[in-house]
């Protein structure tokens, strides 16, 4: 039995199946002390759980297909993208969605005048967040850039801080609710110091059955289905080991999702898990193009291989393989593309010196579009992204326009070599 869940001997039913098996399935007791905690809490408010975040001066980024959005936390929210010119100069188109002014929850009374005995868990707002709704904590920054669209008036955001004990505060989605006011939802571990906005895993807990006198250990056609699952998994051991997820590994949580924003269509995206192959051993084959990246879900998986190829592709137990060609590799013509574009972008850490954030890389001359009549191409996006599994890959696509992609590929893995990039994003093994 699991730790902290009690089984009592005289707590089961039994079960009897359609061949009349008979099973006594012993049931667990569930005694949850949350309530209890929470009548019980007198420590910091959500407001005071966050200030280290506002008085550290951080931020967080999120890459979109255009735009990059940019939250400086209990500073503002800026929404821009960067292009290079001939001659090297960099146009900036921004938009500030917000910035910190007297409107705001940490300036409410009873949020930041000690504990409230009266705030039930109705008065915190939640929101649906992958299917559960999540208690969050609201954050309001007003006199954002004007709006035309809205007799010039100011932008404005709501940042909705939750908890996720897993999280590095970065930013869950960015959305435009209505005309020039938007939605920005971060992850913390912050606020999972507080039980009113804890992280809540729906607890699953086993069911033991024994079999009673004349019937076997395992029902007949739980037997069956058992060994069908065993066959119908065999056509697919073509993949190599290693490359399988593991079942060891820290679990990845799906609320580390990309979220598409805006008009910019989200094709697909998935996290797996990456072989337990030695940081330099993975580096090293990664770099070389031998050891390459698998993501997606749904229909369409992506396969990334450094300096090689980017492949979109399905397979059926009935047709094969289905392969498309997103781009392919040149190293003269990645070249020739940096010098329009920025193939680094970097952050500006507090004590004035700068660190790689994201490398980009062009690769073009892929399969001949039937809408476009022209090669598919891809520009990659890597980037660092921390998580307790060391060996987590996340691979999103998007097509913001018809057979030109983007890539985005995101890894604790990247982290290791992004300052390794020269000043066309290519990267090398640490010395």
């Amino acid at each position: 039995p699991t730790t902290g869940v009690l089984y009592k001997e005289d707590n089961y039913i039994i079960m009897t199946t359609v061949d009349k098996e008979k099973y006594k399935c012993l049931l667990p007791l569930i005694a949850s002390g949350n309530e209890e905690e929470e009548k019980d809490y007198k420590g910091p408010t959500p407001g005071e759980l966050l200030e280290p975040l506002f008085k550290q001066s951080s931020c967080s980024y999120r890459i979109e297909s255009y735009w990059t959005y940019e939250v400086c936390h209990g500073k503002h929210i800026r929404q821009y993208h960067e292009e290079k010119e001939t001659g090297q100069k960099i146009n900036i188109q921004e938009y500030y969605l917000g910035n910190m002014i007297m409107k705001n929850s940490l300036s409410e009374p009873g949020l930041s005048c000690g504990y409230n005995p009266f705030l039930s868990l109705m008065q915190i707002p939640t929101k649906n967040i992958e299917g559960q709704m999540t208690p969050y904590y609201p954050v309001e920054l007003g006199n954002g850039t004007p709006c035309s669209l809205r007799q010039n008036l100011p932008r404005s955001s709501t940042v909705m801080y939750i908890c996720h004990p897993e999280a590095k505060h970065e930013i869950l989605s960015v959305a435009e609710v209505t005309t020039c006011e938007y939605e920005v939802v971060i992850l913390t571990p912050l606020l999972c110091n507080h039980p009113k906005y804890r992280f809540r895993a729906s607890p699953v807990n086993d069911i033991f059955c024994q079999s009673l006198p004349g019937s076997p250990l395992k029902p007949h056609n739980l037997e069956q289905l058992e060994k069908q699952q065993e066959m119908l998994k065999m056509p697919f051991r073509r993949v190599k080991e290693e490359e399988m997820p593991s079942t060891k590994e820290d679990k990845f949580s799906s609320i580390h999702k990309p979220v598409a924003v805006g008009s910019h269509q989200l094709l697909t995206v998935g996290t797996t898990h990456i072989s337990k192959l030695t940081d330099e051993q993975l580096i090293k084959e990664f770099l070389s193009g031998s050891y390459c990246f698998h993501g997606g879900v749904g229909w369409w998986k992506y396969e990334f291989c450094y300096g090689k190829y980017v492949h979109q592709y399905h397979e059926d137990k009935e047709s094969g393989k289905t392969s498309v060609v997103v781009g392919t590799w040149s190293k003269e013509e990645h070249i020739e593309w940096s010098r329009k574009n920025a193939a680094r972008t970097f952050y500006l850490r507090e004590d004035g010196t700068q660190t790689v954030r994201m490398v980009s890389h062009f690769y073009g001359n892929g399969d001949v579009c039937d809408l476009t009549d022209k090669p598919r191409q891809v520009t990659v996006k890597l980037k660092c992204k921390e998580s307790d599994s060391p060996h987590a890959v996340t691979i999103y696509m998007l097509e913001p326009h018809s057979c030109q992609y983007i890539l985005g590929v995101e890894s604790p893995v990247i982290c290791k070599i992004l300052d390794t990039a020269d000043e066309y994003g290519l990267l090398s093994v640490p010395s």
